[in-house]
């Protein structure tokens, strides 16, 4: 199975209660009324694509029926489909090595959402690209946090640059710097505490990390990826929102996108907080994280074949 079948399947819960849905809700109805748009409305929120993403699709199916571009229950769905697909089209979502080694990846995200996983996957991604890769176990309150990066440096064929449980976090990626630099690594990617997202002090300490990176090489990090989890739906927007504003984040890993109806929420990290989604996860296997491409994934999402 390619990767397109695999992302239609994966969406395939998303687009039972989101495009499905509107299509029920089209059908039951000889004309567009306030209880049909009420309905819409409900479904689109439903869909987690978010509260504000809702009502500004609603502004453009109120607009479009005005201006006659919607003049029956069945143009809503195409119509629909073209506002979504363009919001989601918007901004480039594609990542990009630096053009002098070592890439550094720094990773963030809370626990429970897979972040040490897509650091795995992430790794192999490249090692089937041809790069070297390193990865550093910077998450240094969790001994299983350090235990699983280096399973998967064991699984992937990748060095782990890692300290004793309760170090310096900054300190373990400080040396990972410096040990990719010397080693002529291609990509270097860097796990990181995950606790809750409303203590300061993870926030503190990941600005602190990334000054210490900085020291060696001052372009770096080139991306920090916030890893989120599709299931939690809203809440993935919120945590979004809390991490933007003490990190600089270049883009979102959205994981456990197959096993949820709540694919909506990547609409809605588009839109309500113009981040760009790098990568997707589709299921459990290790090539199962991807580039995330907009068309492809507009396409999957609407699909009915």
């Amino acid at each position: 199975m390619g990767f397109f079948d695999k992302l239609k399947k994966g969406l395939e819960k998303t687009r039972k209660s989101f495009t499905e849905k509107i299509e029920q809700i089209v059908v039951g109805y000889a004309k567009i009324d306030d209880d049909l748009l009420d309905e819409l409305e409900e479904a689109l929120i439903s869909a987690d694509v978010g509260v504000k993403t809702s009502t500004l699709l609603m502004e453009e199916v109120h607009h479009g029926i005005k201006k006659k571009e919607i003049n029956t229950p069945e143009d809503l769905r195409p119509f629909l489909e073209e506002k979504i697909s363009a919001l989601l089209m918007t901004g480039s979502d594609a990542s990009t090595l630096a053009v002098n080694p070592p890439t550094v990846i720094l990773v963030i995200g809370v626990n429970g959402v897979g972040k040490t996983t897509t650091i795995g996957k992430l790794g192999n991604y490249y090692k089937e690209q041809g790069k070297t890769v390193m990865l550093a176990a910077a998450d240094t309150f969790r001994a299983a946090a350090i235990d699983q990066l280096e399973i998967w440096g064991t699984r992937i064929g990748a060095t782990v640059i890692k300290h004793d449980e309760g170090s310096d976090p900054a300190s373990v990626a400080f040396d990972a710097v410096k040990a990719a630099k010397a080693r002529n690594i291609d990509v270097l990617i860097i796990d990181t505490a995950g606790r809750l997202h409303t203590k300061s002090n993870l926030m503190e300490e990941l600005k602190k990390i990334n000054r210490v990176i900085q020291r060696e090489i001052p372009e770096a990090p080139h991306e920090t990826l916030l890893v989120l989890d599709a299931t939690t739906g809203q809440n993935a927007i919120n945590q979004a929102d809390v991490f933007s504003q003490s990190a600089p984040i270049s883009g979102v890993v959205l994981t456990k996108l197959d096993g949820t109806a709540k694919g909506g929420v990547v609409v809605g990290i588009k839109a309500e907080l113009k981040m760009p989604v790098k990568w997707i996860g589709i299921g459990e296997a290790v090539d199962d994280l991807r580039p995330f491409n907009s068309e492809d994934f507009a396409k999957a999402l609407f699909s009915d074949k």
